[in-house]
């Protein structure tokens, strides 16, 4: 039991230390996306389209400059009409079909080139650079062109001239504008349906996630819950899996993409030119050494956190939950002490990854910039020469900024990974902390409950071997109605607790009905024991549906006379609503005494064949307890009846009474009987009487 307590212990303070694996939690975090794996397909496969349409726009940019906007620069070939090979632009009973659709090469006087100058379109026999100066000139009634000493002879063309060779330029820009479009617009309605696809995924696994993680925490032992804050696991539940949802819409299928983003520009740019794809590749070792440095600082940072961050919680809902205590004794200024001193932590820990998220995207800033000057110095070098166009640098421009557009949206997937990363680890640590209390392999079953009680030599403690029962030894018979009363701390509730196998006891043993309590089903034992205590809690909801738990079991006309029975309807019916009062938090608009009549109302309705009454009358006022006495006393009638009390006044017809004191039986016996012996139960009789 100790080693169990010590694990609860680790579960709420520990912080998880050393080599995080990275690629265990991925695994298995990927395990609940199995079942939609056919979705998850379907969605690479339009990531995979999305992205063949994002990097096909700059080539088609690209292909419109070169070969259109500013192909008419290209090198022509002139043929007559009968012995041209290709169709070409006719003009002046020749053909002329640009170099480029043509697979052989041709000599120097077969060679036409198309030049603007200010303004004026020249066809020139010969081929110069367009990057460099030139100039027309006139001479004895003929037009020349010249670039440094070269000098070609220029025929001067009119605009409709000119437009006979741009023709089919003007006709296949027009044709890449139009594909340009369709493929962007059918590019948006993909991007829809795969992000629609994807987050549907996505909240799907997180709800099956958060399904598992509150059945698991249903099955834990009362123990676990004594150890961990109610903030920290509604952290667990909500935060991070919220997060993991986040790892799933915005890191995991985006990798996919930008994998293929990556490799599509790398084949894109070796095939353009091979010399300012090396250029463009530098940003890769400086961008892995970038990021390596920003993984090693991000990560413990947003693990501190995600810690910081469940302490917050667990103040807050604490100091919330406890806000009339707070205000009534006037601790505002400390408990302000105490939140603003975790509040504290929380921020610096923040502060902590925001130093390395602002190291990592100026970085990369950085890198991209260095990278963009060399390409524009080497590259627009070459375009100037006339080794390369113009087009092919604009593309390589374009895509050394789509190649650092997923690189630097790493800053933010890392952030996100890292926050992904940490809270898998708190989930699956809670996933993975132990039932301490679990049904046996082969149960037996009541074959007749009857609703015998036995306790063996039973010693049990909470915490390692402080013991809060020591040797407790007693019977209940079918039908008794027995109680339990000692000093606070004696351990009257916890054999309540035992006898419904909350915790599991160290040493004796606990028979109902002759089997040993760790040979039964717990469901089997709980549906024959209602409990009513003295806090008692409410859910939000109405008065019905905390009559009934929302049982299927019960029906509304049961609850009603469970209601009625335990004289609770007459205050029910003056409620807005009745039975579909809407009740606050915990039952905040109610009464105590009406909130212990609705759960009087709510352990009657599931009939159990064993009643415990943990101070069940503590709260209830004089009038209320005479209508609740005559009550219970039909309650008890064939039911075995275990009730815990202060006011001894309240069992004075019990069966048989047992007197606790620091967790031994010190004295049993009925109401006449103690007081005859005149021992500590008579002591406690005449201090209420006196």
């Amino acid at each position: 039991m100790g080693d169990i307590l010590s694990k609860n212990r680790s579960f709420q303070e520990k912080e998880i230390e050393g080599k995080v694996y990275d690629l265990q939690l991925l695994r298995r975090i990927l395990s609940y996306a199995k079942p939609y794996w056919l979705l998850i397909v379907i969605s690479v496969i339009l990531v995979f389209i999305i992205t063949a349409v994002d990097l096909a726009r700059p080539y088609l940019i690209k292909i419109a400059i070169d070969e259109h906007i500013k192909g008419y620069t290209a090198p022509m070939v002139s043929f007559l009409p009968e012995e041209s090979p290709v169709k070409g632009v006719h003009y002046k009973g020749r053909i002329y079909v640009r170099e480029t659709e043509l697979s052989q090469e041709f000599p120097e006087k077969a060679r036409f080139q198309l030049i603007k100058y200010q303004g004026k379109y020249f066809l020139i026999q010969g081929v110069i650079n367009p990057d460099k100066d030139y100039g027309v000139m006139e001479k004895n009634g003929q037009t020349f062109l010249k670039q440094g000493k070269s000098i070609y002879q220029a025929r001067p063309l009119s605009r409709s001239e000119a437009r006979i060779f741009r023709e089919k330029d003007i006709k296949d820009v027009t044709r890449l504008g139009l594909i340009y479009f369709v493929i962007v617009t059918a590019a948006l309605f993909i991007n829809y349906g795969q992000n629609y696809l994807l987050q549907f995924t996505s909240q799907k696994i997180v709800y099956d996630l958060r399904e598992d993680v509150f059945t698991h925490l249903q099955k834990l032992s009362l123990a676990f819950f004594d150890k961990n804050p109610v903030g920290r696991l509604v952290t667990r539940v909500t935060n991070d899996t919220a997060t993991l949802n986040e790892l799933f819409t915005e890191v995991l299928i985006n990798m996919v993409k930008d994998f293929f983003i990556v490799l599509g520009i790398i084949i894109i740019m070796l095939k353009l030119n091979w010399k300012l794809a090396i250029i463009s590749y530098i940003s890769i070792p400086l961008t892995l050494l970038s990021t390596y440095i920003y993984k090693k600082v991000a990560q413990d940072a947003y693990r501190k956190v995600r810690v910081k961050l469940a302490e917050l919680n667990s103040t807050l809902q604490e100091n919330i939950s406890g806000m009339r205590i707070v205000q009534i004794f006037g601790q505002q200024y400390n408990k302000f002490k105490e939140f603003d001193s975790i509040n504290l932590q929380n921020l610096q820990a923040e502060i902590k990854a925001l130093k390395a998220e602002a190291f990592f995207r100026p970085s990369m800033d950085l890198i991209y910039s260095f990278v963009l000057a060399l390409l524009v110095w080497y590259g627009g070098r070459d375009v100037l020469q006339g080794t390369i166009q113009f087009g092919v640098l604009y593309a390589f421009i374009n895509y050394t900024e789509k190649l650092f557009r997923p690189i630097n949206d790493m800053t933010q997937k890392f952030t996100l990974m890292q926050n992904a990363v940490v809270a898998s680890e708190r989930i699956f640590m809670l996933l993975d902390e132990e039932e301490t209390i679990t049904d046996p392999l082969h149960p037996k079953k009541f074959a007749d409950f009857k609703g015998e009680i036995v306790f063996k030599d039973v010693w049990f403690a909470y915490e390692d071997e402080e013991w809060v029962l020591k040797d407790v030894s007693f019977e209940i018979k079918p039908g008794e109605t027995v109680a339990f009363v000692g000093p606070t701390g004696s351990g009257k509730t916890t054999i309540t607790n035992l006898i419904t196998r909350l915790y599991n006891i160290q040493k004796g043993e606990i028979l109902i009905d002759g089997i040993n309590i760790k040979d039964l089903k717990q469901n089997d034992i709980r549906k024959m024991v209602a409990v009513v205590m003295q806090d008692v809690f409410l859910f939000s909801g109405n008065i019905l549906s905390n009559i009934t738990l929302d049982s299927p079991e019960i029906s509304e006309e049961k609850a009603k006379k469970a209601a009625r029975y335990v004289n609770a309807e007459e205050f029910i019916k003056k409620l807005p609503g009745g039975y579909y009062y809407e009740v606050k938090e915990r039952g905040a608009t109610l009464s105590a005494g009406q909130r212990q009549l609705i759960a009087f109302a709510r352990a009657l309705a599931f009939d159990p064949k064993v009643l415990i009454l943990d101070e069940a009358t503590a709260s209830i006022d004089t009038q209320s307890e005479i209508l609740i006495q005559d009550a219970l006393n039909k309650l008890t009638a064939y039911r075995t009846t275990i009730v815990i009390a202060h006011r001894l006044s309240t069992i004075k017809n019990a069966d048989k009474i047992i007197v606790l004191h620091k967790g031994r039986i010190k004295e049993m016996g009925t109401h006449h009987e103690l007081l005859a012996e005149r021992g500590m139960y008579y002591r406690l009789y005449k201090l209420q009487w006196t």
